[in-house]
This record gives structure tokens, sequence and C-alpha cells, in this order.
């Protein structure tokens, strides 16, 4: 011991702390890739750019109101149908739901001899009434909802094929654009206004509507935190008191309604409705909520990302021909389209999860 005494030992300076992936903060850059649409985005914009240098007649305001048109019918179907992939579920019955409501209108407006609003909302009562069981099928028996559904889309495709035959003796129903109500419901469903001499639909102002209540609803309402729960883990969602069969049935429902406003549209633009379409308009609706960002596996997506994926399948199927391609290729670039913008999104949610 010295005589200056005992020399008291000083604890060495606490280095840097290891980074806790934790508490690690993202950058912004990084928080951007992990929006679901981001990806979807990326490629519209590659989609729209290709289609402006191949087929010029495309950059008149009248071919993009054409393009939008387009991409709004396909639009409203993709984002209820996109909210229930996030709920976890699908729904195949969708496109001849469509067909179903619009039979449902139009014949009972015509055969009753009642204004066609009456027919409207009946066949709203009756697209809720397929989404709600659709739902509850899927809950109370537990099957996959791709079994349900599929079962129902067979079912609704052989009564709009039989019952059309059988109350008109043909495939499609009579004209009712003489009928009390036409004209209120057209402007409601069908109409166009005009923006700088360019007749645009009002389906393409709806579209954007639903599209902007869904995000709201998604993101800043209880509704929208169960949506998520129940897709990503239906389970985890009920422990901590998540309305499971609530929202699923509810989310079926959603579906239901875009069918009925989408089938209302088809019927007061065409006057009549041909009993056999809307098969295999449900691949193409879940092929937009896909390419949007949506996961098959539930629990994730964007109300967003379906906008800009409708809208890629639109600028391809019109500017496949304004480019005076042979239209046969339309469903080769949609494969294309889907597995590339499956694979970045893929690529986009792993550069944003990578630290």
């Amino acid at each position: 011991m010295s005589a200056a005494g005992p020399t008291a030992s000083v604890p060495p300076a606490p280095g840097p702390r290891a980074a806790d992936g934790r508490t690690t903060r993202r950058s912004p850059a990084l928080r951007l890739l992990a929006r679901p649409e981001v990806g979807v985005f990326l490629g519209a914009a590659a989609v729209f750019v290709f289609f402006l240098i191949a087929a010029p007649s495309v950059r008149s305001g009248g071919s993009m109101a054409t393009v939008l048109y387009q991409s709004s019918t396909i639009g409203l179907m993709a984002l209820p149908v996109a909210l229930l992939m996030i709920g976890g579920e699908f729904d195949l019955s969708a496109g001849v739901a469509v067909i179903t409501s619009a039979l449902t209108a139009s014949m009972l407006s015509y055969q009753l001899t009642v204004n066609v609003w009456a027919g409207v909302l009946i066949a709203l009562v009756l697209s809720l009434a397929i989404g709600a069981f659709n739902g509850w099928m899927t809950v109370r028996t537990g099957l996959p909802s791709f079994l349900v559904t599929l079962g129902t889309f067979l079912i609704l495709q052989g009564v709009n094929l039989a019952v059309t035959k059988l109350v008109t003796d043909n495939v499609a129903t009579d004209d009712i654009s003489d009928m009390d109500g036409f004209g209120q419901a057209k402007k409601v469903f069908a109409s166009s206004f005009d923006v700088g001499g360019v007749q645009v639909k009002i389906t393409v102002v709806w579209w954007l509507v639903f599209a902007a209540l869904a995000t709201w609803v998604l993101l800043r309402t209880r509704y929208g935190n169960w949506v998520f729960a129940v897709g990503g883990d239906r389970d985890s969602a009920r422990a901590v008191g998540v309305p499971v069969t609530f929202t699923k049935i509810t989310l079926f429902m959603a579906v239901g309604f875009g069918a009925w406003f989408v089938g209302m549209h088809e019927l007061f633009s065409f006057n009549t409705v041909q009993s056999g379409e809307g098969v295999g308009q449900e691949l193409i609706y879940i092929a937009a909520s896909v390419i949007g960002g949506c996961l098959l596996t539930g629990g994730y997506g964007s109300a967003i990302g379906p906008v800009f994926g409708a809208f890629m399948f639109g600028m391809v199927n019109q500017g496949i021909v304004y480019a005076g391609w042979n239209p046969d290729w339309f469903k080769a670039f949609l494969g294309v389209m889907l597995l590339g913008a499956t694979l970045v999104n893929l690529w986009v949610r792993r550069a944003a999860t990578r630290r």
C-alpha cells in the first residue's frame, strides 16, 4: 500500500450497446418499402410508361378515360375481394355473383312490371344474403373458403342459366330501358360526365371513393384491426377478444355488396344481361388483389394496392388494342404480370425486413 492510500478503481466506461432488433429504428426508405402497395405501384408505373411508348394513341384523353373505365369495373370488385383476402379467405363465386345480382334486378322488374328500383333493392338483399351464407358456412363448418365458395360458384352458375331460360325462354333478360326508374338508376350506376371534353364513366368516381373508404376502414378503425388480426391468426385474434365470426361474415357480405354494385352497372349499361357471363372473372379479381400486394395466407395487404393492380389490368387490356397487337396475347400478359408482381412484392418485403 502506497503512502497516498488505496487507489479507487474506476469502472471502465461502457462501450456501445449492441443494437437490439426489437428497438432498431428503420429508415424512412425501409418503412416505405414495407408498404404492400409499393411493389405494384412501381409495376403499374412501368406498364403505363411501356404502353405510352408502344401505343402512342393511349396518350389521348379519350383513351385514358377508357383505360380508367376498364380498370374501375375490375377495381370495384377487387377492393372487397382484397379485404376478404387480408382477412384470410377467398371467394370464388364473386364473378357469377355479379351476374346473379343483375339477373335478379332485371327479371323481377320486368316480370312484375314494377319500378326498377324495387328490383335493385331486392338484388342488394340477395347479394348480401349470398355473402352472409358463404361467411356463415365457412366459419360454422371450418371448411376452407375455397371449397365453400366453389360450391356457391357452381350453384349460382347453374341457377343463373336455368332460371333465366325458365322465365324468359332465352339466355338473356328482356330490355328494361323503357321501365320506370331506369333513367335515375342509370345516372347512379352507369352514367358519364364531361371532363375537359372527355366523357368519364361514373364508375371511376365510385371506384376511387370506395378505395378511400376501404383505406380509412383498414387503417383508422377498430374493424380494420380486426380484419388484419383474423387474417394473421384466427385463434390468437379470438383469444384477445376479436369477434372472428362477425368479422369474417361481414367481409363476405362486403364482397356481396361489390357484386351487387358491379351487377347494377352492367345491367344499366347494356339494358339486358347474358346469364352465362361472369365465369372466370373471380380469378381476375383475386389476381388484381395479389398483384396489389395481398398475401394468399392473409393478414397482409392494403386497399390502395388493388387500385394499382386493377389499373395494370385495364392498362394492359386496352394497351394491347391501341398498340394493334393480337388480343389473344392478353391472358399471357396477365400471367406475366401476376408472376412478376408477386416476385417484386416478395423482394420488396424481404428488403424491408432485412437489417
